[in-house]
């Protein structure tokens, strides 16, 4: 690898969104460079809703963005599985004056959790010279070979590939886009920093998985994120946790629990009817309460959760499938497959950061 390659690599994992470096570190770097003044960005417009299908498509002018996709999966014998899928895009400088576009970052992430182990792999790529990137319509996400991409993100087929597994998944809706937050502005902490955020929670998932093993031909429900924003994190904000649940009956659930310095939390949630009717719940509405812990690459990880939604009458057990479901990635994390327990049943994804 030369020098520049370096230089800008190191940049570019300086930036990264979802991933935050432990301990003391991620907080003197502001959540790794979430927290970092928005100067000179685009900022979040609490009255701007979605514009579709341009919003499926890249911000520049936004420091950070995602493209995620989460998939609970069984083969025919009743195994389950999970999948990850993520493209991050972080711009490296506030865009000029002169109208030129930012340099951009990119990073892939992917994953697949079985009954027997945790499968990871990342890629990273410059911006500008086709190795990654993003168009909104007709619909395509890319990093090298892996691709996520079709007529729209209602509709599409998901690759990635490491050197122990392979994904190929088709993904399809005909439910609506839903927006988190209010509008799709979605409140990060009690300062009202934020992001735009919209998901599609409603995805019929169905292909093939490859392992060590072989292939395995799986079905299942998947959940895709999209959020963009600036500066979304507090500077003593130190990781968050975030659920996203399938509900028996067909709702949704989405949550977040963003940890401080100080022991505290900001913790806000979205219930989606089976119908895609979001109802968003500010901080205090959700309870996330950590119930068992369990050693995971040198960290105490939470692994069991209980929560609680009131007014909808949600008292659950979140449970990990694999507690050691760990990202060993340049920037290291958990995320991995649950199973929900209950006044509701279901399945879902857990991601936490900052352990």
């Amino acid at each position: 690898m030369n020098v520049d390659r370096r230089r800008f690599l190191s940049r570019v994992l300086a930036l990264w969104p979802a991933l935050a470096l432990p301990g003391a570190a991620a907080r003197a770097q502001g959540f790794a460079g979430l927290a970092e003044t928005a100067r000179g960005f685009a900022l979040p417009d609490p009255a701007g809703g979605f514009r579709f299908p341009r919003d499926h498509g890249p911000h520049p002018d936004f420091r950070i963005e995602w493209w995620y996709v989460t998939a609970n999966l069984r083969s025919a014998d009743g195994t389950d599985y999970g999948v990850q899928w993520t493209l991050f895009r972080s711009s490296l400088r506030p865009p000029d004056r002169g109208g030129d576009a930012p340099p951009q970052g990119w990073m892939g992430h992917a994953a697949i959790s079985t009954p027997q182990m945790h499968l990871t792999t990342e890629r990273l790529a410059r911006g500008g010279i086709g190795q990654a990137g993003v168009t909104a319509s007709p619909f395509a996400a890319w990093i090298d070979e892996w691709q996520l991409a079709g007529p729209s993100p209602a509709e599409m087929r998901m690759r990635a590939s490491g050197p122990d597994f392979a994904v190929d998944l088709r993904l399809a809706t005909d439910r609506p886009f839903v927006p988190q937050g209010r509008n799709g502005y979605s409140v990060k902490s009690a300062a009202g920093l934020a992001s735009m955020y919209y998901s599609q929670p409603f995805l019929r998932a169905e292909g093939r998985l490859t392992l060590p093993s072989g292939p395995v031909a799986v079905t299942g429900l998947g959940w895709m994120d999209r959020e963009w924003s600036s500066q979304p994190l507090s500077p003593e904000q130190t990781g968050w946790d975030w659920f996203s649940l399938h509900l028996d009956g067909g709702a949704k659930l989405m949550g977040y629990r963003l940890r401080d310095a100080g022991g505290g939390a900001y913790v806000a949630a979205t219930w989606i009817s089976p119908d895609g009717s979001p109802t968003p719940y500010d901080d205090g509405a959700l309870g996330a309460e950590p119930l068992e812990r369990a050693r995971v690459a040198g960290r105490r990880i939470p692994v069991v959760w209980r929560l609680r939604l009131p007014d909808r009458g949600l008292d659950v057990t979140v449970r990990a499938l694999r507690p050691d479901s760990w990202m060993p990635l340049s920037v290291p994390y958990w995320e991995g497959p649950v199973a929900v327990s209950g006044s509701h049943d279901g399945i879902g994804f857990l991601e936490m950061t900052g352990y």
